[in-house]
């Protein structure tokens, strides 16, 4: 980026015991809900082209020659931060009015919290419970920021962590600033972006992305100085990482170009980017039982038995409670975020837990909703509804974590859109 303003499983905490809608709530609520229109579109909408990025939004004559003569038609601004270092006198909600209404897309951008192991300021707390909430704080004062520009939600919002050295201490911290993040904005209506080095904070995105201790940000922005105008990240990301048009490409850096007559110093960007959220198909249900191929996961603390005539599939798993986290997790693929009913199987015994804790990856962290093992057995326990992500990755477990006494089970879940 710019110079003086840079783009540049097993340990799961229990966060919280859920209380889930029912489906029947969740349908009813749907079906009287309202939806007032913004005023503008979600930003920056879906466009598949090239792209700018500058310190200071630009005039409006810079803008209008710009778009007559140039081949870009998105452009970053910076618009919360505690380190944007250039002025923002154009940034007004007049302007950001006319460019969308003049066929821009635009990249919203904040610019805070570093790092703690960088060397910009200001910095995050190397405390990932710390880093979270200020995330979140960082999250909801963005949002104001858009608001008062006339960003409407359903846009993404950009967090730039500028490059730095990482390590294993500062990339938790990163990630979990960028998880409060992610669930502050979702919680407001709006999506997460990131944006940062290919060889940091997108090589360490990336590589936490089935990492349920972390909730995934929605588009990806990283810099890759390569000079190729595509979203492809080399060995920063895989190509199946935010494939579904959720990637920026930051190709070139620090460079002038002129346009009808208007030398700007810019960066270039290349987007495949959709603020569109595909909704899954109503009657999408998946299954995944203890024995399903690659698909279920569990320490060597947990058991297998084919006691109970009231199990599911050849078998069951089985761990005796403990004050520590070792969670079995169930993974599968769903098509898009959206809500989902997750229903539970077991066998019931006297012998198993009365509070088995059911761990639900949502799209704000991880909810524990406990179960009575001892009944209800061979048959399908609802959870309630949730709203889980899209994608391939960890979405159900069961956790040993429990005061109550007896084994804890894993057996099978479902996953149903709702």
């Amino acid at each position: 980026m710019l110079a003086s303003a840079h783009l540049g499983r097993d340990a799961v905490p229990l966060s919280r015991d859920a209380t889930p809608l029912s489906p029947d709530a969740v349908r009813v609520a749907r079906a009287a809900g309202t939806v007032t229109p913004a005023a503008l579109p979600p930003q920056p909408g879906t466009y598949t082209g090239k792209g700018f990025d500058t310190c200071t939004a630009p005039s409006q004559s810079t803008m209008d020659a710009w778009r007559a003569s140039s081949p870009y038609r998105a452009v970053g601004i910076y618009i919360s931060g505690a380190s944007r270092s250039c002025t923002q006198a154009n940034l007004t909600s007049t302007w950001v009015t006319n460019q969308v209404n003049r066929g821009w897309h635009l990249i919203p951008i904040e610019l805070d919290n570093q790092a703690p192991c960088g060397t910009r300021t200001p910095k995050m707390s190397y405390d990932p419970a710390t880093a979270r909430s200020q995330g979140a704080t960082r999250a909801t004062s963005a949002v104001n920021a858009a608001k008062s520009l006339g960003i409407p939600a359903g846009s993404v919002i950009y967090n730039d962590i500028e490059h730095y050295p990482s390590t294993e201490s500062c990339k938790a911290a990163v990630l979990s600033y960028l998880s409060g993040w992610t669930e502050r904005l979702h919680a407001l209506g709006y999506l997460s972006g990131m944006y940062s080095s290919g060889s940091s904070g997108v090589r360490d995105l990336c590589g936490a992305y089935h990492d349920s201790r972390y909730t995934r940000v929605d588009h990806l922005f990283f810099a890759w100085w390569n000079g190729v105008a595509d979203t492809d990240a080399g060995d920063y990301c895989p190509d199946s990482y935010y494939a579904g048009r959720q990637r920026i490409h930051q190709y070139t850096g620090d460079t002038h170009e002129t346009w009808g007559g208007v030398r700007i110093y810019i960066d270039r960007d290349y987007l495949d980017v959709s603020t569109t959220v595909p909704q899954p198909p109503q009657d999408f249900t998946v299954t995944v039982d203890n024995t399903t191929p690659g698909r279920f996961t569990a320490s060597a603390n947990w058991g297998t038995s084919s006691y109970s005539s009231q199990r599911t599939g050849p078998d069951y798993r089985f761990a005796d409670p403990v004050a520590a986290s070792d969670v079995a997790w169930y993974k599968a693929n769903l098509p898009a975020t959206g809500a989902y009913e997750v229903s539970v199987w077991y066998p019931a015994a006297a012998g198993y837990n009365g509070s088995t804790p059911y761990v639900v990856a949502t799209t704000t962290g991880n909810q524990t909703v406990r179960v009575d093992q001892r009944v209800n057995g061979g048959r399908w326990v609802s959870l309630g509804v949730f709203t889980l992500a899209g994608g391939d990755a960890d979405k159900v477990g069961v956790s040993r974590w429990t005061s109550g006494t007896g084994y804890v089970v894993a057996d099978a879940v479902r996953i149903s859109r709702v």
